[in-house]
């Protein structure tokens, strides 16, 4: 995997959606200043990862992958860590219920500060101004001194990725990961008038729940219901953090990248020959692979063949995201050209990305309707063709946000407005993403009972 590869070679490579910074006397003092810090995840985490990710990809674990669209550096605080981690708990709880497997918590959270743009440039009241990349790169203000590429950015980033992942990590083992607090916090939604459908899932998570603790199994007794395994991903990006922060594996030797558990390549810089695909093929990591319709099964096959030569199973999660009423067009191609190269993936449905919609209210908006309608159409495309659908990947919070229309709170476009908080893209709101669970795990119930109906 590493043949002709160290952790600079992405620099040879055509670079796309990163920034040019004026001063590159700071950059590389940044650079240097990164490279001499703790990594942030460590080799035998990254390693258990990818073993998980291995059952995900024959269907004996499923990926549960979710948080914000773009951190934020002014709305960093332990509460809206608290608040994202708590819904993730809540969804993987429920999940687990349906698919009657591990669920494998991973959030998009402690690096994901970059974001790609669909132009360079923005113009507002005449003004022409670099686009908003995120916090790592540069400021949301429309002023030029914002707007400008700053590398010191950098260092702000891993001060608060740091942050972040010693409160998820106390979180996870400390208590509040306990699975009888979590689902009490869920029965809140299963009582909404509008949630009857969930009720009796939630009712029999419950009798499961009380069934255990009569039988003297609780946190106590069996601390595994009392912690989480959670990791952690993001887009890798900016290149020049994710060299930084590149490690070398004591006990294997080989290189990881200490940035996060989990990278992901985007739908714009998955470039075969590009720097992106040739940083990630390098580290040890899981590799995720956002896919759109713009993706060949040529270069699908070839981007395998670059990411994971040995067909390691748990290393490459192809994550496709197409819209609703798109994937019985694009999804069978691409698993047909899986199939045709024997090649081990774990397929994840990301149902955000597009259905991305202008409201009347002049905001970018995601209809809830459509992201269930892509999650439902992902496991139909799975079940025709016989492959394993293996998680779910989607931007949300744990704050109460307007920024999807729908729901079982039945979020309006004149509702919008009241609390759209995000710099990027709109997330789905706490009680969205619990609905999109409880969904999530009729599918997968359902897909249980026909494999042992099959299996009978």
């Amino acid at each position: 995997m590493t043949t002709g590869w160290d952790k600079t070679t992405w620099r040879q490579r055509p670079r796309v959606q990163m920034p040019d910074y004026a001063e590159p006397e700071t950059l590389a003092a940044v650079e240097a200043q990164l490279a001499k810090y703790p990594p942030l995840v460590f080799a035998g985490e990254v390693r258990r990862l990818k073993r998980s990710l291995a059952g995900a990809s024959r269907g004996e674990a499923f990926l549960l992958q979710g948080g914000d669209c773009a951190e934020s550096f002014a709305e960093f605080n332990a509460d809206i860590i608290r608040d994202t981690f708590k819904v993730l708990l809540q969804m993987a709880v429920v999940l687990t219920f349906g698919a009657k497997v591990p669920v494998i918590k991973v959030g998009r959270m402690a690096g994901q500060f970059a974001k790609p743009r669909s132009a360079p440039t923005e113009t507002l009241g005449g003004v022409e101004l670099p686009s908003y990349r995120g916090d790592i790169i540069n400021g949301f203000d429309f002023d030029a001194t914002a707007r400008r590429p700053d590398p010191a950015r950098m260092l702000q980033a891993y001060t608060q990725a740091a942050a972040s992942l010693n409160l998820l990590r106390a979180f996870s083992t400390g208590g509040f990961a306990d699975m009888h607090r979590v689902h009490a916090w869920t029965l809140g939604f299963a009582e909404h008038e509008k949630a009857d459908r969930y009720r009796a899932l939630s009712d029999r998570i419950s009798d499961a729940l009380a069934f255990m603790e009569a039988a003297g199994i609780n946190g106590a007794t069996a601390p595994e219901l009392a912690k989480v395994d959670f990791y952690t991903s993001h887009e890798a990006l900016l290149l020049e953090y994710e060299e930084a922060l590149c490690r070398i594996d004591s006990t294997t030797g080989l290189p990881v990248a200490g940035s996060g558990h989990m990278l992901w390549i985007g739908d714009r810089t998955r470039q075969p020959d590009g720097a992106h695909v040739e940083f990630c093929r390098g580290v040890q990591n899981p590799i995720g692979l956002k896919c759109g319709p713009s993706l060949t099964a040529e270069d699908l096959k070839l981007l395998m063949a670059r990411l994971n030569p040995e067909n390691e199973p748990g290393r490459l999660a192809l994550i496709t995201r197409f819209g609703a009423g798109k994937l019985g067009e694009h999804l069978p191609r691409l698993i047909s050209a899986v199939r045709e190269e024997g090649a081990h993936v774990v397929w994840v449905c990301d149902p955000m990305h597009g259905n991305t919609i202008k409201s009347p209210s002049g905001y970018k908006t995601r209809p809830f309707d459509a992201v269930l309608r892509e999650v439902h159409e992902f496991f139909a495309v799975h079940k025709a063709e016989g492959s394993i659908p293996g998680g779910v990947h989607f931007e949300m919070t744990g704050k109460d946000v307007t920024e999807c229309t729908g729901g079982v709170r039945a979020v309006s476009d004149e509702d919008l407005s009241a609390r759209y908080h995000t710099a990027c893209d709109p997330r789905l709101n706490a009680t969205q993403s619990l609905e999109l669970a409880f969904l999530v795990a009729e599918e997968l119930s359902d897909r249980r009972a026909a494999l042992a109906a099959r299996a009978g």
